[in-house]
């Protein structure tokens, strides 16, 4: 069982940036890949991005590419999604995804834990 914790949400204007975090309870450098996914009432759950277990391999959506960067800090179990240049429609919940896969997936059917989700809203 993986238990992942997002943080790091609030309100911002637009173009303005936040940056989420979420720790997941496994030992460093453990073999899962971790991924971010944004949902909106009524939307289904769609894929923003994701990482590899060391770091070395990303995939983002078509839609926040340029603007969202993953990162990862495996001695702290956490990766971190910093995103800029923030629009309206960027406003979602935020939800951390782990997948114990080798490669990089962005299907949300393949992850196979869920964190809570962190509440995004951007203003325009």
């Amino acid at each position: 069982q993986v238990q992942l914790v997002e943080s790091g949400g609030g309100s911002v204007q637009a173009g303005g940036s936040l940056t989420l975090s979420c720790v997941a309870s496994v030992r460093p450098r453990t073999h899962i890949n971790l991924g971010w996914f944004r949902q909106t009432p009524g939307k289904e759950r769609e894929f923003v991005g994701a990482i590899s277990w060391n770091g070395e391999s990303t995939l983002y959506a078509d839609s926040v590419l340029g603007r969202f960067t993953i990162s990862r800090v495996n001695a702290k179990n956490t990766i971190y999604l910093q995103m800029n240049d923030l629009e309206p429609e960027d406003t979602a919940v935020y939800y951390c995804a782990a997948d114990w896969y080798g490669i990089v997936r962005s299907r949300k059917e393949v992850y196979d834990y869920w964190g809570q989700g962190t509440q995004v809203t951007v203003s325009s």
